[in-house]
């Protein structure tokens, strides 16, 4: 039986325990403040280091993907005990990451499947977590690769940044499709598609919006016996632990995990942030 090792970056927050058990390789993007430069390893900067600095910067840190060295010593390392790798990525269209995976590839000449996921933050750890479980249980690199392309389409997340600022200051309003900045107060709802960042619906207030992300889930749900929801939060522990208890009372799903928006999707959305993933079984 070939063993297949599973490499993704650090945009898919998965947390630490599950990383080990797995076995899963992540190679870090960079968060460079103005005259700072830091792995997003959660060593050189905490994730609480991470949002005090953001919240006290002036101007907004850039992430920057990975180099063909950093995918090439990964791969390098865990072909040392693999026959072949399934390297799983957040969405092409939000950062170069993939390009530097594949370069490396070229450049090692190894059995290497690069997956562009159409995801970021724990949908594309869902995603991950599955193509490793398979490896660890003996499923072949086909069936992983086929789980995957199929699996990543059930998972949806909707996420509510507390403030539009970090959105504004990153120039991202324009790129989330159909979201207009303006001078009155709105809370959107954002979510992916198409391996992007969109609005799904804007809302006035944050309590309104909580309440819409609540409404929108049990719209979009068959059956909550099924469900397995993931909810993480931006350095707001207290919002993160009411949504919880909302999704808990509200939704009942099969299963609720607690988690947290790791910097580099953090950039974006700032401090205080929610979101909530979710998939059928």
């Amino acid at each position: 039986m070939s063993k297949i090792a599973i490499v993704t970056d650090s945009t898919s927050d998965i947390p630490k325990d599950l990383i080990q058990k797995y076995n899963i390789k992540v190679v870090p993007l960079y968060v460079n403040f103005e005259n700072e430069n830091y792995s997003d390893n959660g060593i050189d900067i905490t994730y609480q280091q991470f949002y005090e600095k953001l919240s006290e910067a002036k101007v907004l840190p850039k992430s920057a993907q990975p180099s063909p060295a950093d995918f090439i010593k990964a791969y390098s390392e865990v072909l040392e005990n693999n026959d072949s790798v399934i390297s799983i990525h957040i969405s092409k269209k939000m950062s170069g990451t993939i390009d530097s995976a594949e370069i490396a590839k070229k450049e090692l000449g190894s059995d290497i499947t690069i997956i562009d996921s159409e995801l970021v933050h724990i949908p594309l750890g869902i995603v991950v977590l599955k193509a490793a479980e398979m490896a660890q249980n003996g499923s072949s690199k086909e069936e992983i690769i086929n789980t995957v392309n199929e699996f990543r389409k059930k998972i949806t997340v909707l996420f509510i940044p507390k403030t539009l600022k970090y959105l504004i200051m990153g120039g991202r309003i324009g790129r989330a499709k159909g979201l207009i900045a303006s001078i009155l107060e709105i809370n959107p709802i954002l979510t992916l598609n198409m391996g992007e960042v969109s609005q799904y619906k804007t809302t006035r207030r944050w309590n309104q919006a909580k309440n819409e992300l609540i409404d929108s889930i049990k719209g979009m749900i068959k059956d909550n016996s099924r469900l397995i929801a993931y909810v993480t939060d931006s350095n707001a522990d207290e919002e993160g632990d009411a949504m919880m208890e909302r999704v808990k009372k509200e939704i009942n799903p099969k299963e609720v995990y607690r988690s947290y928006i790791g910097s580099i999707v953090g950039i974006h959305l700032g401090p205080g942030a929610v979101a909530v993933t979710f998939y059928e079984e």
